[in-house]
């Protein structure tokens, strides 16, 4: 059985520190690093029900893409949500880890098991790291669909794809644009519409998109632009995490279940279709 600092170090392989943003927190949030671990549990968001499912199951480690604590914070009082996530896997003795923009930069990373979920040949980073000599780790990806087909088979495909939500998938375009070339950005994307552009591609699928930033992009070029919820487009990315990370438990005959964690913790709940108008 390993300890959890065997098992922070292939994590920290995979997804290595150091390529994430300067402002981000990741890493080790809590945790004994001598401790063993057996059971490791994967989620996006490192929020109570996320944790009270890691203690229920046994799970010596939850390691999630958001941080806890991105800002920081000077009290974990347990009279706070956070605080009392903190006290909670102290109390039972479960670590947590973070790997948030060191995920979305790697190789493969965030933004590839969106591609491979939506059925995309990905041939590239949407935003290269320039640090990268082999030109494919950064942020976003752009790939090809099989065959093209129009936005409104496309929208339905990502639709089927990813994990459901209240929220569902919105669109803007027409139904019938032809799609074959797509970018993608898992998480929050409206800041790369400029690079979308210049990729070429002929839809863009992301999330959170903002009403101007949007509205704009639609008026200066026609990129069809398909907006999940945050959560359901960087879930994909848990089991390629699980995947990676089983491969080498396996490869130094580790004895370490890893489970991936399939509760909604979208923010949005429930969704009211608005009437459409009758004069």
């Amino acid at each position: 059985m390993p300890r959890l600092s065997d098992v922070i170090s292939v994590l920290e392989e995979l997804y290595p520190p150091q390529w994430a943003e300067p402002w981000d927190a990741v890493g080790l949030v809590c945790g004994d690093p001598h401790a063993e671990v057996s059971r490791v549990l994967l989620a996006v968001d490192p929020v109570q029900a996320v944790v009270d499912e890691a203690v229920a199951w046994g799970a010596g480690l939850v390691v999630t893409h958001h941080p806890l604590y991105l800002r920081g914070t000077s009290s974990v009082a347990a009279t706070t949500p956070k605080g009392r996530v903190v006290h909670t896997l102290i109390r039972n003795g479960v670590a947590l880890h973070v790997a948030h923009t060191n995920a979305d930069h790697a190789d493969p990373g965030v933004s590839d098991a969106l591609a491979e979920a939506v059925g995309l040949r990905v041939t590239g980073p949407l935003v290269a790291d320039p640090t990268d000599p082999a030109g494919r780790r950064g942020t976003g990806r752009v790939g090809e669909l099989p065959e093209p087909e129009p936005l409104s088979a496309f929208a339905v495909r990502v639709a089927a794809a990813l994990p459901a939500t209240a929220a569902g998938i919105r669109i803007a375009g027409d139904p019938d644009r032809r799609i074959a070339r797509v970018a993608v950005c898992g998480g929050s994307g409206d800041s790369l519409f400029e690079a979308v552009r210049a990729a070429g591609a002929d839809a863009y699928v992301t999330a959170d998109l903002r009403h101007h930033p949007a509205s704009e992009a639609s008026e200066t070029a026609p990129v069809a632009l398909v907006d999940a919820a945050h959560w359901a487009t960087e879930w994909p990315w848990l089991r390629l995490a699980e995947r990676d990370l089983a491969a080498e438990a396996e490869r130094r005959a580790w004895a370490l279940e890893i489970k991936v964690s399939t509760l909604v913790t979208d923010p949005w709940t429930a969704h009211a279709p608005m009437p459409n108008p009758t004069d």
